[in-house]
Formats: structure tokens, sequence, C-alpha cells
């Protein structure tokens, strides 16, 4: 006899082949939604059946479902996609994208497409980050550090450079060390700032080949350069990316105002010196 406030759903999937990389290796995805969602979750061949309050079930359906169906578009999953599919269904504001990625609607996840990935949004402020990067001119990233804002900004500039929206990509950061003086560096000018500008080559090289990469700065199309060079610029149909602002200057935020730039920002987290009285 079941609680009154306890429902039992049962869901079959028609490809029993894909239930392997669905449930996970020793069903650690299955054990995943359980523990996130408060669901008793058993599965059988290509069925499952699944326990708990009404809210809570739906939302393992549609979780469930929606990787599903990634699956089926030839997507593989990682543990980072569990946890975004779960975190995004808690956000009432996009229930229906949670539907819709379940097979419910037209909508569909917020996805930005290159050449080398499909990169999917995690949680629900990555959903309206993305939405923002396709859909506004200038826009502002505060966060955290290690939430993406950099790597999603990045992967929507490559996306509109492979579209041909933009003619060319400008990454610019600042020059400032983690809170420690490193001295002269070595080698010539593009040597010397390298190292500050490694983050952004980094997610540069997520995105394509590194060939096509060094191509594509050889040839100016991508330009990584620290924001002391940026003065009296002309970035035409340009996508630019100011990484780490929070270590800038109003007066060097105002120097990149262009047709289109995303700036991006840590909080809490200024590294720039004061300068001694």
């Amino acid at each position: 006899m079941q609680p009154a406030d306890r429902v039992r759903l049962e869901h079959e999937f028609d490809r029993p082949h894909l239930m392997g990389p669905l449930f996970g290796q020793y069903d650690e995805n299955l054990i995943v939604i359980e523990r996130e969602l408060g669901v008793h979750i058993s599965a059988r061949g290509n069925k499952v059946a699944i326990e708990g309050d009404a809210e809570s079930v739906a939302r393992a359906r549609d979780v469930l479902a929606g990787l599903y169906n990634r699956l089926v578009a030839g997507r593989a999953l990682d543990p980072g996609d569990i946890a975004g599919a779960v975190a995004i269904s808690a956000d009432p504001s996009l229930d229906g994208l949670t539907r819709a990625d379940a097979g419910g609607g037209p909508a569909t996840l917020a996805t930005i497409h290159t050449r080398r990935k499909t990169i999917v949004a995690r949680s629900p402020t990555q959903v309206k980050y993305i939405e923002a990067l396709s859909s506004h001119d200038v826009i502002f990233a505060l966060g955290p550090a290690g939430t993406g804002k950099t790597y999603l900004a990045v992967a929507q500039a490559v996306s509109q450079l492979v579209a041909g929206t933009v003619d060319r990509l400008v990454l610019s950061r600042p020059a400032v060390e983690a809170g420690e003086r490193l001295g002269f560096l070595p080698g010539d000018m593009k040597d010397k700032v390298d190292p500050y500008l490694r983050p952004l080559y980094d997610a540069l090289y997520d995105m394509m080949r590194p060939e096509h990469v060094e191509r594509c700065i050889t040839s100016g199309i991508i330009e990584v350069a620290p924001l002391a060079f940026m003065r009296g610029r002309t970035l035409n149909e340009a996508f630019v990316i100011l990484d780490e602002a929070q270590n800038t200057t109003p007066a060097q935020m105002k120097m990149l105002h262009v047709r289109q730039i995303w700036v991006i920002g840590a909080v809490k987290l200024r590294l720039r010196q004061q300068p001694s009285v």
C-alpha cells in the first residue's frame, strides 16, 4: 500500500541498445537522478519504473527522456550532462525547455555547435547565458570562477565564425599575474604575453583543430592580444571577448566599445596591483 502522495510511473524506451549509456556503468546515472530528485528508479531491460512524489517523478521522467533523446541524436553523455539536466529540471522558468528536450515540443535546450563538439547548457544560468550570447550585441558576464563564462563565449565566437556571421575573432585580457610578480619574461612580444592568454588558447583548441587555430591566427582571422594593445583598433564585423575584465579600469573597458563585445569577469577576484603611495 503506497502513501497517498507517492506515485509510480513506468516508462519504456524503444531502443534497448541505448540503455547502457543512458543508465551508466553500474546504473550510476540512475543513482545520481535518484539522489538529486529523491525518487526510486528500477530498471529492467528497456523499461524503467519511477516511484516518489508526483512532481519529482515527473522531473525524473523528463530528465531520463531528455538524456535518451540526446543519445538518439548521436551525442554521448558525461557526468556533467546528468547533473546539468537535473539542475535545469529544477528551474520552473525553464520547464518548457526541459519538456521540449524530453520530446514534448519544438524547442531544444540551449546549445552551441562547433566543428569539434556541441556544447550543451549544464545549469539554468548557462541556458540564459547562451541565449543572450546569440541574441545581444553587448554582454557583461559576471560570476564565480569556473562557471563557463569564458568557455561558452569562445564557443559562441567560433560558432559564429564558422557560420560566417562575423569575419574575425578578437580575444583579449589584461596581462595581470595571479598575485605574484613574474619579472621579465624571455622571447619576443608574443612569447612575453602568451602565458597570460593561455586560458583563451585552451578554449580555442577545444573548439577547433590546433592546425586550424594556427592558420587562423597567422592570417589574422583570430587574434589573441593583451588589452594594452587594443587602443585605437578598428574592429568592424568582429566578435570581441574581453576576459578577466574585473582587472581592468573603467577607461579600459570604454576603449573596447565596438559592434559586438562580450565582457567577462569573475566576482570577487581582482588581481590588479594597486599603486604604492
